[in-house]
């Protein structure tokens, strides 16, 4: 039956595993189709996934679930360019991920922040985000983001006007590269280096870093996005250093690619470069028609940094009513631009602070009810503290009463013994008159008559001398000073001790005779000559065996033997046991005496070493 249990119990676990093991793969898989939906701009989908991801958490309530959502909705707004709403979700995402504690998933959320505000011009509310994120990635070693983070912190450094700053954040991010051994971020962030020297307008540095990026093996057929870009930089250092000559063909070979990739978000720019390439060489027709291609496709992208400057070559390009058009849509769209900026600066703040806000709420929310729950935990301490006094006071009230209890039997049963004592010592007297004077008398009566030829009168005075020296030696005391307990005891039995009469001691050895009261060793005395009397006399009985045992509280004396036995209903008890029964009674004892005609006799006496009382029985 065990066996079966426990083979049940393994069982279930398995079941309980493996079905974890299958929501667990059910919500990674989800949540990775919904990335690879944001990263291919299948707008739909990611919507149905994220629709997907709340039914699930809806029945799971599973928190990471529920900061996933949040993100999926941060990467819709993301791709229909809503950036307030996405900053909006993104801190929701993280809030989530904060209370139970996912670090990674925090950082990455305010990664992600940081680039939102950069690319609303918060630098510095992006560079907060960007340290932000570093609290939280740099103690669980997550290399790739925080190599990320560094890069991010060196294009707002950049953008701050703070080049020895970028180029110090670059350089870290590059150590992190190092250990995360990443093509893709290390051909990044050998860009971003090349684009530093390039504002500055060092171009042959800028160049070196870019064919440096360039010498990557197989680039081109492993990175054609990466490589597409590090040779448009590329050419166009070239071209402000003045080496022209493969400049056009470095950027024919860039738009190849890129329309190949339909890579829309870097054509408006590429474009741009083009185009400069042409109005500087006075071509001004194709300088239009490609600056005309940027147009386009910053429009479709919303790279608001190109439109303008496409706008602005347009103005220069063409005359007229046109070039005016084109110049008030370029003021237009920069005035709207920036105050779409500062909109945005606004909300980002306002999110931020509200989210501060509430954090601080949570956490004032938070200690008030921890001061709370001190405050319940502290009266439930006094509390018990208040009972346990209380009991504790009851108890040792318990311990008062009961030691003055125990104290007064102890000084009543020393009491008894002293009048046990004082007893003894009548007896001893009596015995002694009845020993020395009454016996002595009849002695020399008896020789009187004899002397007379009296003799018969003679033998009857011998008998009545005889009985009174038996009684002498009943009422004598036993004084245990000269010789001890155990040697009385023995020597008592040595004395009854026949053949045809044996007698076996146990437990006599056993124990400390001396720490036991005489009193109580008198009475143990006693009654055992008592017992092995009657046997001898009454019972016919061939054999005894005398245990004596000492407990915790009270000493025990049992005796058995095989003689004839007797009714306990009819026989009454004789002098000698009445006598002892009074002595028993006089120490709190009690005499049991158990026998059956033809089965022999049990004697029990048991004897309080503290004073307690028992009930005496005969049966």
């Amino acid at each position: 039956m065990k066996t079966f249990f426990c083979i049940l119990l393994f069982y279930s676990s398995f079941l309980l595993a493996q079905e974890n093991k299958d929501y667990f793969s059910t919500r990674d898989t989800l949540i990775e189709k919904g990335r690879k939906a944001y990263f291919s701009n299948k707008l739909p989908l990611l919507k149905t996934i994220t629709v997907q991801v709340d039914s699930l958490y809806q029945k799971t309530k599973d928190s990471i679930l529920l900061a996933k959502y949040f993100h999926f909705k941060a990467l819709q707004n993301k791709l229909t360019f809503n950036n307030d709403s996405a900053f909006y979700y993104y801190h929701r995402s993280k809030d989530i991920s904060k209370k139970v504690n996912d670090s990674l998933a925090v950082g990455r959320r305010l990664l992600s922040i940081a680039y939102l505000q950069r690319d609303a011009k918060d630098y510095l509310g992006s560079e907060i985000s960007f340290v932000s994120a570093l609290q939280y990635l740099e103690p669980i070693n997550s290399n790739i983001y925080t190599e990320r983070v560094y890069n991010g912190l060196g294009l707002i450094s950049e953008e701050l006007n703070q080049p020895e700053e970028a180029l110090r954040y670059y350089n870290i991010a590059l150590s992190y590269n190092k250990l995360n051994k990443n093509d893709t971020g290390h051909i990044y962030i050998i860009n971003n280096i090349g684009l530093l020297y390039q504002k500055q307008k060092q171009h042959q540095k800028a160049i070196n870093y870019f064919k440096k990026g360039l010498s990557q093996d197989s680039i081109k057929e492993k990175f054609p996005i990466q490589y597409a870009l590090l040779l448009e930089n590329l050419a166009f250092s070239n071209y402000s250093s003045g080496k022209k000559e493969n400049v056009l063909r470095q950027y024919e070979e860039v738009l190849s690619i890129r329309e190949k990739l339909n890579d829309l978000s870097n054509l408006s720019m590429l474009h741009i470069n083009i185009s400069n390439y042409y109005k500087d060489l006075n071509q001004l027709k194709k300088a239009h028609h490609y600056s005309s291609k940027a147009l386009k496709y910053a429009k479709q992208t919303h790279n608001n940094k190109k439109w303008l400057e496409a706008l602005q070559n347009l103005s220069v390009l063409t005359n007229g009513e046109q070039s005016k058009q084109y110049l008030r849509e370029y003021i237009t769209l920069n005035d709207s631009l920036f105050q779409n900026e500062r909109r945005l600066k606004n909300q980002f703040a306002k999110i931020r602070y509200e989210t501060d806000k509430k954090e601080k709420e949570n956490t004032v929310l938070k200690t008030e009810n921890q001061q709370k729950q001190a405050e319940i935990l502290y009266h439930k301490q006094q509390k018990t503290i208040g009972w346990l006094a209380a009991a504790i006071g009851l108890l040792l009230f318990g311990f008062s009463i009961m030691f003055y209890f125990q104290r007064r039997r102890k000084l009543l049963y020393q009491a008894q013994l002293q009048q046990v004592q004082v007893r003894e010592h009548e007896r001893k007297q009596i015995a002694k008159s009845l020993h020395d004077e009454v016996a002595g008398d009849l002695r020399l009566l008896h020789r009187k008559l004899e002397k007379s030829n009296l003799l018969e009168e003679a033998q009857k005075l011998d008998a009545v001398k005889e009985n009174v020296r038996n009684l002498s030696h009943q009422l004598s005391s036993i004084s245990f000073n000269k010789v001890s307990f155990k040697n009385q005891i023995i020597n008592l039995v040595s004395d009854y001790f026949e053949p045809d009469f044996k007698i076996k001691l146990n437990g006599l050895q056993n124990y400390n005779w001396t720490t036991v009261d005489n009193s109580i060793k008198r009475l143990l005395y006693l009654s055992t000559r008592e017992s092995i009397q009657n046997c001898k006399k009454y019972a016919k009985a061939s054999k005894i065996i005398i245990n004596f045992s000492v407990h915790k509280k009270y000493v025990h004396l049992n005796i058995v033997d095989d003689g004839i036995g007797f009714d306990t209903n009819i026989s009454k008890k004789g002098i000698g046991l009445q006598n002892l029964q009074e002595r028993i009674e006089e120490l709190n004892g009690t005499l049991t005496i158990n026998s059956e005609v033809g089965k022999g006799t049990q004697t029990d006496i048991q004897i309080p070493l503290n004073g307690w009382t028992n009930k005496n029985t005969f049966s």
